[in-house]
């Protein structure tokens, strides 16, 4: 079994997060182990439909933001690494600079320390300096940046089609495939070539 801790920060984006929860849902061998910060509860009720205690629902395991002393935060609670999604510009500071004020920073630091992997998918535009100088720092500690830009490349139709991309193409950096990931080939695209079932690919 393989866990994954996806977080979300108040950042405007909560349906990445969101997503991503209701796509590991159908992935037998993931469990789950979601953060909500209290921002990310205000973003959630302003920018969908969806209840915070229906997001948390979602998950296998919830944990509170401010329970520092959640498995999560431990070292020996072995995970595959953490998705944080969106991920604000505090929150990433918090990460560039180990300010592990609460479980969202501490557990994405852990992951950092035991080299596990962790995706913050930032959601801030334009940015200044001191932005640029932070996602630098939470990169040289081995976060891994990933602005939600659209793939137009895939030629979406909808928003739908956008979230989906995007959050496939996320948790693909944690070895997680899901079908309908839309795929460049050279000449256009290909969405019916899966790595999860051609492992030889």
């Amino acid at each position: 079994m393989k866990r994954l801790i996806v977080a979300i920060t108040g950042a405007s984006g909560a349906i990445y997060g969101i997503r991503a929860l209701e796509m590991l849902q159908s992935v037998p061998d993931v469990e789950t182990h979601a953060i909500l910060t209290s921002s990310a509860q205000r973003t959630i009720a302003h920018e969908t439909s969806y209840r915070s205690e229906e997001v948390r629902a979602l998950a296998d395991q919830y944990h509170n933001p401010k329970d520092i002393g959640s498995a999560v935060s431990s070292g020996s609670f072995v995970t595959a690494g953490m998705l944080v999604a969106p991920c604000s510009i505090k929150t990433l500071s918090g990460i560039a600079h180990s300010y592990n004020e609460n479980l969202v920073v501490r557990a994405a630091d852990v992951c950092l320390k035991e080299r596990r992997r962790v995706v913050l998918m930032l959601r801030e535009t334009p940015l200044h300096a001191g932005h640029i100088d932070i996602m630098a720092a939470a990169t040289r500690n081995g976060a891994i940046i990933m602005p939600p830009v659209p793939a137009f490349y895939a030629l979406p139709v909808t928003l739908d089609d956008v979230v989906n991309q995007t959050v496939g193409r996320a948790l693909e950096l944690f070895d997680i495939s899901l079908p309908g990931i839309k795929r460049w080939n050279g000449v256009g695209v290909d969405n019916t070539v899966n790595p999860a079932d051609h492992p030889q690919a």
